[in-house]
């Protein structure tokens, strides 16, 4: 299972929007093969954070595979 608080904490220093991390997720996705993605915490308050972050990621992942 593929969790944000692993992708933050190998790339979170190269990652400074929510666009780049929804790439990161995605990219980690397909690189790992992953079949589920936990949001097992709050991502950090990015500029452009939407209100529906939580939906966005997951959507992400989705997309990915």
């Amino acid at each position: 299972m593929l969790s944000l608080s692993a992708i933050l904490l190998q790339s979170g220093d190269d990652i400074s929007s929510f666009d780049e991390l929804k790439e990161a997720i995605q990219t980690f996705a397909v690189e790992t093969g992953e079949l589920f993605f936990q949001v097992d915490i709050e991502p950090p308050n990015y500029g452009d954070r939407p209100d529906d972050w939580h939906e966005q990621l997951n959507l992400a992942f989705e997309s990915a595979r």
